[in-house]
């Protein structure tokens, strides 16, 4: 008998990535961070961050996403999803630094959102979202000469997903069009349908395919067949110019990394497991799994609708993992059984860049008088960008 010799496996790059040990170049912006940082485990962190904040006093306010590890979600001062953090960001002209916990695009819009003697702090700018990086100005761009060329431009108003570039947002605002949410974007749609001839109107709806279609169809009444999806990855989006005239709904090919891995196999397994689950998953999923959840909804939705749910209910969350664990944690006491659709555990990888120690030295940063990872948005960016964020505020 022989003994067994341990395996000398090397993580991949892949994962190195996903542990948020390594960036890649291509689809994050991305520095790391410098000093000293101790591990989130060292017993002194959770004190520094706390006397950091103290000296700091009302001239930091910190903003938490639902998505954020607890570790820093102790330390926000509020939290919610981007958008109403941007509006928090907004409502406290006071704070001099703003120090958003959360993914590049957000703490954007927080930049475009407030004053100009506030400065937006991201603590680590490696923080992005992939879902965002799907698409560039250059391709979205791009995209307009198709449909320019296609002769449909002039009947096509941008909708874009708040989970976008301040370039995108600006896009949008250039080209008449909105931004949307995930909680008012069939408002958003209807909107932007009212602006141009119904027999021939039609939205470019980015970056997420999935909450485009999801809305026009589970919440319109249009039919798949009134969507195409444009991949700016192929020639002319991959579409033909009668696609594109036939079409109401122009979908850009993007995801969420976390969202997209939901499947129905996920909802019959859970179903199977758990008798008498309620399935609740978030509008950025399959169009399938949407269909075959019982309630669909934005975060904000999710924690009202577990906030009310009755005791000794069992339900199944497709959203981030971070969001699910804390709300199994917070409503366990009132015997509400709170489970991860997927199997497969999945953090969002780019929202947990942003850990205990890239906050601790952001903090002691400011601390010391010295701001790091300044997000600035660019003056016609934001003024465009501004402008459909404004349309959307709007929006009754």
């Amino acid at each position: 008998m022989t003994t067994a010799q341990p395996l000398d496996v090397q993580p991949t790059p892949l994962a190195l990535l996903l542990l948020g040990r390594e960036a890649d170049p291509k689809s994050e912006r991305g520095v790391e961070c410098p000093g000293d940082l101790p591990a989130p485990s060292d017993p002194d962190l959770v004190e520094r961050a706390r006397a950091a904040k103290a000296k700091l006093g009302e001239k930091v306010f910190v903003l938490g996403h639902h998505y954020q590890r607890d570790e820093v979600i102790e330390f926000a001062d509020v939290t919610g999803d981007s958008f109403k953090l941007a509006r928090d960001a907004a409502a406290r002209p006071d704070a001099e630094y703003i120090v958003f916990c959360g993914v590049h695009f957000m703490a954007e819009s927080a930049d475009i959102l407030t004053g100009d003697d506030q400065q937006v702090i991201l603590p680590d700018l490696a923080a992005g979202c992939s879902m965002a990086d799907m698409a560039t100005a250059e391709q979205v761009a791009e995209c307009w000469d198709v449909l320019t060329e296609a002769g449909v431009a002039d009947q096509v108003v941008p909708v874009s997903y708040m989970n976008s570039s301040a370039d995108i947002k600006a896009f949008t605002g250039r080209h008449g069009g909105t931004i949307c949410t995930s909680s008012n974007a069939q408002r958003a749609l209807e909107w932007a349908f009212e602006q141009v001839d119904p027999a021939t109107g039609k939205v470019l709806f980015l970056p997420d395919q999935h909450l485009g279609r999801n809305t026009a169809v589970r919440d319109m009444g249009m039919s798949l067949d009134d969507c195409v999806v444009y991949n700016p990855h192929k020639p002319n989006g991959g579409l033909t110019a009668e696609e594109l005239r036939a079409a109401k709904m122009i979908l850009w090919r993007g995801h969420c990394s976390v969202h997209g891995r939901f499947s129905l196999d996920s909802v019959n397994d859970v179903r199977e497991r758990i008798p008498g689950v309620n399935v609740l998953v978030h509008p950025e999923c399959k169009h399938e799994v949407v269909a075959a959840a019982d309630y669909v909804g934005s975060t904000e939705y999710i924690i009202k609708a577990l906030e009310a749910a009755p005791a000794g209910s069992k339900w199944a969350i497709g959203t981030e993992l971070n969001l699910v664990r804390r709300l199994a944690n917070r409503f366990a006491a009132e015997d509400k059984e709170i489970v991860f659709l997927d199997k497969t555990v999945c953090f969002c990888s780019t929202m947990n860049r942003i850990d205990l120690p890239h906050l601790v030295w952001a903090l002691e940063s400011l601390a010391d008088g010295k701001v790091v990872n300044r997000i600035q948005v660019d003056e016609e960016t934001e003024h465009f960008a501004k402008l459909a964020l404004e349309r959307m505020l709007a929006l009754p």
